[in-house]
């Protein structure tokens, strides 16, 4: 079966570089770990290349694959235990220079404290913004627990928030 769309390796990195970076980076809160995850992406993404069959298809792989790449990177980061509050501290600050106000800097921060399944559902759903069927599909899980980590997470967030906002607002 001939396709008629051929994938155009280079192109694809131009058009989803930005989006690839991002979501690594939200979901690890970590620029240099963004950035290799952003490379082991593209570097599948170019062995696989002749599986993608359409854009579509190459924006959906690569968001599974770069949420995949990020979740094992966390996986691997929780057995350094001893070694993650001292990344986070040293990473505080360049999460914090991307931001041009200090509650964009705190809300980056809750947001790195949620579980990571709620994290991802959140930064796909509201930075991607896809549906909860099309996280379900990316992050390969069943539509009711997308959407119970959407609810979980946002409920959280909003707990969290309030109590920092609060703490923010003491502060100002």
């Amino acid at each position: 079966m001939a396709r008629d769309w051929q994938p155009d390796f280079e192109q694809l990195v131009d058009e989803h570089q930005s989006m690839v970076f991002s979501l690594a980076l939200r979901m690890t809160g970590d620029r240099g770990l963004a950035e290799e995850i952003a490379q082991d992406t593209f570097l599948a993404l170019d062995q696989s290349l002749h599986k993608i069959e359409s854009p579509l298809h190459a924006l959906a792989w690569l968001r599974r694959v770069t949420m995949s790449r990020a979740a094992d990177a966390l996986r691997r980061r929780k057995v350094r235990a001893m070694d993650l509050w001292v990344e986070i501290d040293e990473n505080h600050g360049a999460l914090a220079e991307e931001h041009s106000s200090p509650l964009a800097t705190r809300l980056e921060q809750l947001l790195a404290t949620l579980p990571e399944s709620q994290r991802a559902a959140l930064v796909l759903r509201y930075q991607e913004d896809l549906s909860p069927e099309e996280i379900a599909d990316t992050l390969e899980a069943p539509l009711a627990t997308v959407k119970s980590h959407l609810q979980r997470g946002l409920k959280l967030l909003r707990a969290k928030a309030t109590c920092q906002l609060r703490e923010y607002i003491r502060g100002v």
